[in-house]
C-alpha cells in the first residue's frame, strides 16, 4: 500500500479530483488506482479566503516500489496498514460477572469489549436509558423540576452525550484503539467522515441513537445493562472487591450483586459515589482542573475569522482553540468548543448551577460558543482531603445558582469587566436552552480567576477580531471541564484494592469522548488477559 500525504486541493473540488491527482503524482492512469481510502482529511487556511483540504490517502496499484522511486517525492511512502488486536484471554477464573457502573463513553466501550469477547458484562447506570433521559432534560430545560438521577450529567451515554459530540483527542495511539472507537461509531450510526475529519464530530442528536445502538450490541454479545440502578456501597473482603449495593430507583430496593472484578467509570459528577468510596478507604487524590465561563459570539464572525468568509457551504461553521498564559502562572484556553450551538443548563445536584456547550449534528445555530477555562491546582484549596476540589466546585456553583435566581447568571464581557449587572443584550442573542436571568458573573469567579480571563480575552482579542467585544454573551459557570478527582491505579489499571478498575473521565484518566472510550478498552484489555470469559458449564449470578 502506498500513502500520499498532504494532499492538497480546493475546498469546492469534486470527489473524483481526489483519484485524479493521486494518479498524478504517482505516473499512472486513475484506473489503474484499484483501491484509495481517505485517512485524514484537515483544513489549510494559512493563505484565506483561499482555502484547501490537505488530505493524507492510501492507494493500491500495481509495482508500488517502483512508483514511488519514479516519483522521488517524500510525499509518497510505502505503508503497512496497522490493526487492533484484542489480547489472548488470561487464564484465573472468573466466579461473577465483571460489573461495570456508568454508561458513558469508558465504560459502554468497556462493557461492549468485554462482552463481545464472552465476559458477559452487567453495566449499572444512576440515570435513565437515553430515550427517557432526553425527556427529562428537555423538561428540565423547558422549566420543570430538575431529576437529581437523570440529567445532562446522567443517563445513558453520560455527559458527552448532551454536548457536540466531538471525537478528537490528542492521545497516542499505537495501538489503533482511536481507530476502533471511530469504526464502531460509524458501525453504529454516524457519519463517514469521523474517520478521515481532523477535527470529528457526531452531534447531540446522532450520538443519542448511537449509544442505544452500541446498548443493543452488548445485550446481544451477552451484556446486561440496567438503569436507575446506583451503586450506593462497596463490599470488599481480604483486600479486594467482593460485591456492591445497589439502590433501585424505579423499585426502592437494594440489592447486594456480588463480584470480583468491579470498574468504576462513573463520570467527573458522581460526587456521592467518590464520597462513599472515600469512606471505603479506596486510595485517591486531589488532581487539577479548570472553571470558566462560557462566551457566545456570531457564528458569521467566527466564519469570517477562520475562513475569510462569512460562510463556505463545504466547510460549514468554523471553530476555533485559543490560549494564553497569564502574569499568575495560570493559562486561559478555550474548552468543548461548539460551533452553531447553544448553552444548556448541566446541573445535577439541587440549589447549584452548572452549564455545557452542546451542538446538533447540523451545527446550525447562529452563535459560536465555547468554554473560557482557567487552570485550578489542588494547591488553590485550603482543605487537603482528595474531594477537597469537589467542594469548590459545589461553591462555585452555589453562588452561579444564587446569581442567576436559580436560572443560567448571563452577562455581557464590557459588564463583566465593570463588575455591573447588564440591563440588556448588545447585537448577539444568548442561544440557551434552559431559563436564564441578568447576574454578575464577577460575583461567581473569584477575583483571581476573574482577573487571569481578562487577560486571556486580551489575547484573544488580538488572535480573533472581535473576540472581545464588549457585547459578547458570558454565561457560567463551566466547573465540570474534567474530574476534580483521580482514583489511584497501577500499571495493570487496578486499585490497591484488588479487583476494582478505575476507568474513564471521572477516574482521571481521560478527557473526552474518545479518550475516555480509549481508556475503556484499555481497561478490557486488561481484564481479560487476566480472566478466562465464562465456561459453558458455568453460569453466573442474575439477580
Amino acid at each position: 500500500m502506498i500513502r500520499i500525504n498532504q494532499l492538497k486541493l480546493p475546498v469546492d473540488h469534486e470527489p473524483e479530483d481526489i483519484r485524479k491527482k493521486t494518479a498524478k503524482l504517482l505516473h499512472v492512469a486513475p484506473q489503474n488506482l484499484s483501491g484509495l481510502k481517505i485517512r485524514r482529511r484537515s483544513l489549510d487556511a494559512r493563505k484565506k479566503p483561499e482555502l484547501f483540504f490537505s488530505y493524507v490517502v492510501d492507494v493500491t496499484v500495481a509495482n508500488e516500489e517502483r512508483l514511488i522511486h519514479k516519483a522521488k517525492n517524500t510525499q509518497i511512502l510505502l505503508h503497512r496498514e496497522e490493526e487492533y488486536h484484542f489480547p489472548k484471554s488470561g487464564k484465573e477464573c472468573l466466579h461473577e460477572r465483571p460489573v461495570i457502573i456508568g454508561t458513558g463513553p469508558a465504560g459502554l466501550f468497556c462493557g461492549y469489549m468485554l462482552a463481545k469477547h464472552g465476559y458477559e458484562p452487567l453495566i449499572l447506570e444512576r440515570g435513565e436509558d437515553v430515550d427517557t433521559r432526553r425527556q427529562k432534560v428537555d423538561h428540565f430545560w423547558s422549566g420543570g423540576e430538575l431529576d437529581l438521577q437523570c440529567n445532562v450529567q446522567f443517563g445513558e451515554g453520560g455527559a458527552g452525550t448532551f454536548s457536540d459530540g466531538k471525537l478528537n483527542t490528542l492521545v497516542k495511539d499505537p495501538a489503533q484503539r482511536n481507530h476502533l472507537v471511530l469504526e464502531t461509531y460509524h458501525r453504529l450510526g454516524a457519519d463517514e467522515s469521523i474517520l478521515y475529519d481532523s477535527k470529528p464530530h457526531i452531534g447531540t442528536d446522532v450520538l443519542s441513537g448511537i449509544v442505544k445502538n452500541m446498548r443493543e450490541e452488548i445485550i446481544r454479545f451477552g451484556g446486561e445493562v440496567r438503569f436507575a440502578s446506583q451503586m450506593t456501597e462497596l463490599r470488599q473482603k481480604d483486600g479486594r472487591v467482593s460485591g456492591i449495593v445497589v439502590k433501585d430507583w424505579k423499585s426502592g430496593r437494594e440489592i447486594t450483586i456480588p463480584t470480583q472484578v468491579l470498574v468504576l467509570a462513573i463520570g467527573h459528577s458522581a460526587r456521592d459515589t467518590f464520597e462513599m468510596l472515600l469512606r471505603a478507604d479506596i486510595p485517591m487524590t486531589a488532581k487539577a482542573f479548570a472553571v470558566g465561563l462560557r462566551i457566545q459570539h456570531p457564528q458569521s464572525m467566527i466564519n469570517l475569522a477562520q475562513y475569510g468568509r462569512e460562510f463556505v457551504s463545504q466547510l460549514g461553521p468554523a471553530s476555533y482553540k485559543v490560549t494564553a498564559p497569564t502574569s499568575s502562572g495560570r493559562g486561559v484556553y478555550s474548552f468543548c468548543m461548539c460551533p452553531g450551538g447553544y448553552v444548556v443548563n448541566a446541573s445535577s445536584e439541587a440549589g447549584r448551577l452548572a452549564i455545557n456547550g452542546m451542538s446538533y449534528h447540523d451545527r446550525s445555530g447562529v452563535n459560536a460558543n465555547s468554554a473560557l477555562i482557567v487552570t485550578v491546582n489542588p494547591g488553590d484549596f485550603m482543605d487537603s482531603s482528595p474531594l477537597a476540589g469537589i467542594a469548590w466546585q459545589r461553591d462555585l456553583e452555589e453562588r452561579a445558582f444564587r446569581a442567576g435566581g436559580g436560572n443560567i447568571p448571563v452577562q455581557l464581557y464590557e459588564d463583566f469587566c465593570r463588575n455591573r449587572v447588564s440591563t440588556s443584550m448588545g447585537v448577539i442573542r444568548p442561544e440557551i436552552r434552559g431559563s436564564w436571568s441578568y447576574g454578575n458573573l464577577r460575583e461567581v469567579l473569584p477575583d483571581v480567576l476573574s482577573a487571569a480571563f481578562t487577560e486571556g480575552m486580551d489575547v484573544f482579542g488580538k488572535k480573533i477580531r472581535g473576540f472581545d467585544r464588549p457585547d459578547a454573551v458570558l454565561a457560567g459557570i463551566e466547573s465540570r471541564t474534567s474530574s476534580p478527582v483521580r482514583i489511584l491505579r497501577d500499571e495493570c489499571l487496578e486499585s490497591k484494592r484488588k479487583g476494582l478498575y478505575p476507568c474513564g473521565e471521572g477516574a482521571g484518566y481521560a478527557g473526552g469522548i474518545t479518550s475516555a472510550a480509549m481508556d475503556g478498552i484499555r481497561v478490557a484489555e486488561a481484564i481479560a488477559s487476566r480472566y478466562s470469559p465464562r465456561l459453558k458449564d458455568r453460569s453466573f449470578s442474575r439477580f
